[in-house]
Parts: structure tokens; sequence; C-alpha cells
């Protein structure tokens, strides 16, 4: 699942919100993973995909980023459609598919009430993020899956969200030569308002890769 996570602990229950809501919902489903979500890809890499939060069918159950829900259909099109992925589809957390050059992670671990974490978790969390930043090379590319992602990379590396406004294409420099990219999240919500569209998701990983082939 999450090779050299380094800092991850997966059994944290730092948020006691979070740690009820997964024991709630494992009494439910026995099955899910209903655990913290380590980052999933491939170590070195140049490219850092940060997103929300676990879904409550995807990730949550399956143990990996994306995995198993709405979200994730777009998401790993697109990256194999520019060489970041070995496949379209990610289907289980065993599946055989790997990341190239390209790693996913979350700005919270755990699943969330209604998918809305609270910004105390967010905080909480970011300690996290920061380490898999740290990760990141010099030239390397983040990109954030909506507003709340790109705010926790801002905390992450010591800048106010005032600095560096979130809007869907936007770029931002950050500290250590790395640049960030905004992007509407994949959720079924902004793909079915086509407020986010296939090409315009195209087009973010599109100018990661040019921008990583520079």
């Amino acid at each position: 699942m999450g090779e050299g996570n380094a800092g991850f602990e997966p059994d944290c229950r730092h948020c006691g919100r979070l740690a009820a809501f997964l024991d709630e919902i494992r009494e439910r489903h026995p099955g899910y993973h209903c655990r913290p979500v380590a980052p999933f890809g491939s170590n070195p890499h140049r490219l850092l995909i940060v997103g929300l939060a676990p879904g409550l069918h995807g990730a949550n159950r399956t143990g990996r980023p994306f995995t198993g829900d709405h979200a994730g259909i777009l998401l790993y099109r697109t990256l194999h459609a520019h060489g970041f992925a070995s496949a379209p589809v990610s289907r289980s957390a065993d599946d055989q598919l790997t990341l190239v050059d390209c790693r996913i992670t979350n700005a919270v671990k755990c699943l969330p009430p209604a998918n809305k974490p609270l910004p105390a978790e967010v905080a909480s969390c970011n300690r996290f993020l920061a380490t898999e930043l740290l990760a990141v090379p010099a030239r390397g590319v983040v990109v954030a899956l909506g507003a709340i992602a790109h705010g926790a990379v801002l905390r992450a590396v010591g800048l106010k969200l005032s600095q560096s406004r979130f809007s869907h294409g936007a770029e931002h420099e950050l500290p250590r030569q790395l640049l960030l990219l905004d992007s509407y999240h994949c959720s079924r919500y902004n793909t079915q308002t086509r407020r986010l569209t296939a090409p315009m998701f195209d087009r973010i990983f599109a100018r990661a890769r040019h921008l990583l082939a520079a």
C-alpha cells in the first residue's frame, strides 16, 4: 500500500471525533479498513497529489487513497494517460497497480463524518503532510485537490493562506523550489455538476508533466 511512509502512524487515534467515527463504521462494516490511510505510490517521486480525506466506501474500505469509489475514477484514468500510473483503474490495494514518479496522500488520513474534517483535525494531521512534502525533491510538483488540501499544503510548508489563494489551475511557488498546482477535487459532485470536467483535469496533469520535464 504505502511504501516508505516515514512518520506515518497506522494506529493514530489523536483526533477523538474521527477515532470514534471509525469505531462506529467498523461495527457496521467489519471488513473495511477503518484506520488511517497511508500514502500510496513510488519512492522516489517528483509528483505528490494531496486529496482531502478517505471516502467512506473508497479508501476507508480498501486502504488505498482514491480506490473503490467515484472520486478515483477520473484521477487514476488521468494519471495513466500521462504516464504516472501503470493502469487506468485502481480496484483494490492488492491489484498490482503501481504509480510512476508519483505519490498520493490526503490532508486528513482518517474518514471524517460527512466528508468534512474540522479545522483542528486538518491541523492535527498536518505533521504527516509536512513530512511527506519533505520527500519531494527540488523542482517537484504538488497537486492540491480542493481548497482544504491547498490550505493544508501551505500550512505544512509554513505559508499563510492569504499568500496564495486557491483557484483551479493556479500555480504557487513553495519553499525548496516546489510548485503547487491547484485543481478542483475529482469528487462525484464536482464531476457530475461539471464544475470539474475531464479536459479541465487533464490539463492539470499535462501541466504537471510539462513542469517535471523542464
